[in-house]
């Protein structure tokens, strides 16, 4: 005799369209439906499975009706203030330019994986690069995974999604001859103590911009490093690694002493690196008004960039035969391998003083 289906307990049916269609009652008593155009029978039933588990917790997920760009409304909303403004701003631009354009008209409980696939697709197709596609399917997946904690929906369909692998960028570290030539047709601008704090301790522009007074001890040759500006915005270090004391070079502490009397003559800021109303400096302005034209005084390629002289210094660094974990300590990553990820091309080239080493030692 066939065993009778308890009520509520849920069914699976495959649809004339070919749809696998999973139905079920959830803790509210209310008719539910999950389907599928690539689920077997089976994979249906395990999922149905873990929503009836959730059910009989008492979990009953309810969208309110939301759609896509209504939950992300409101998930920009409750998330502002608990990230980076930097992070905000682009979690924003990407609702409001790629996400809400494109899914934003969808229920929130009926997304799913293969519509989110088809729109990084033609994102693709578009001329977007793999890297802000995988941009966007960050947010998204960020978002969505927001929605599952707060029950609105079961699942975060994100998850089975592949966004696409950005090729991974090479590093262009300037060669010693060109931080010279740079530094050098720098000695006449006013923020020649930037350029080489960037080329001697490794900080990033958004670290060398938020750096205070109060965070140099030129006596003790120190400085520390406690937050980041981008255009305007303070921010703590993104990790607590980021968050360090640097030793400084004699270079780098003659700069700054230079650097603070050039600022005594002018009007004192808490800021190194200060405008003349004595607020923070933009990075934009630091690249258009400085960067460019000492790029071209000093023959560089227009397409170095800012952030290359950190690639710079920790390239040099590792090439001199400091130990990785030191540069990687002064650089602020939270992890070695980090560093190997990034600059493990500069490490052969140290392997026959290594062979050197060995056989000097033993002798």
């Amino acid at each position: 005799m066939t065993k009778r289906r308890v009520k509520g307990e849920g069914s699976v049916y495959r649809r004339k369209d070919g749809r696998v269609v999973g139905e079920y009652l959830d803790a509210n008593g209310r008719r539910r439906y999950i389907t599928s155009k690539t689920k077997t029978k089976t994979e249906m039933k395990g999922a149905l499975r873990k929503l009836l588990e959730d059910r009989d917790k008492g979990i009953a997920y309810d969208s309110e009706n939301l759609s896509v760009g209504g939950y992300l409304d409101r998930w920009l909303d409750v998330v502002k203030g608990t990230v980076r403004d930097r992070t905000w701003q682009r979690h924003e631009g990407v609702v409001r330019l790629h996400l809400k354009p494109t899914i934003g008209g969808v229920k929130l409980d009926k997304l799913n994986a293969l519509q989110v696939q088809s729109r990084y697709r033609k994102k693709l197709a578009s001329g977007l690069s793999a890297r802000s596609v995988e941009i966007i399917h960050t947010t998204l997946h960020k978002s969505l995974k927001q929605a599952v904690r707060w029950q609105l929906i079961p699942r975060n369909v994100a998850e089975a999604v592949t966004p696409p692998r950005p090729a991974k960028k090479e590093i262009k570290p300037l060669t010693r001859d060109q931080i010279k030539a740079l530094l050098d047709v720098a000695r006449s601008d006013k923020l020649y103590a930037f350029y080489t704090l960037a080329v001697t301790t490794g900080m990033s522009n958004g670290e060398l911009l938020g750096l205070q007074w109060r965070d140099v001890d030129l006596d003790g040759g120190t400085l520390q490093v406690r937050r980041t500006v981008f255009n305007g915005h303070v921010n703590a270090p993104k990790t607590a690694s980021g968050s360090r004391t640097i030793r400084l070079s004699k270079l780098a502490t003659r700069a700054l002493k230079q650097q603070r009397a050039n600022a005594a003559k002018e009007r004192i800021s808490e800021w190194v690196f200060s405008t003349k109303a004595g607020t923070p400096i933009s990075v934009h302005n630091v690249h258009n008004r400085s960067w460019r034209p000492l790029l071209k005084k000093a023959g560089l390629p227009e397409t170095t960039r800012m952030h290359d002289l950190r690639h710079s210094c920790i390239s040099l660094l590792l090439a001199q035969g400091i130990p990785v974990k030191v540069v990687s300590e002064m650089a602020g990553h939270a992890d070695v391998s980090i560093t190997l990820s990034i600059y493990g091309h500069v490490l052969p080239d140290m392997q026959s003083s290594a062979a050197d080493g060995i056989d000097e030692a033993l002798g």
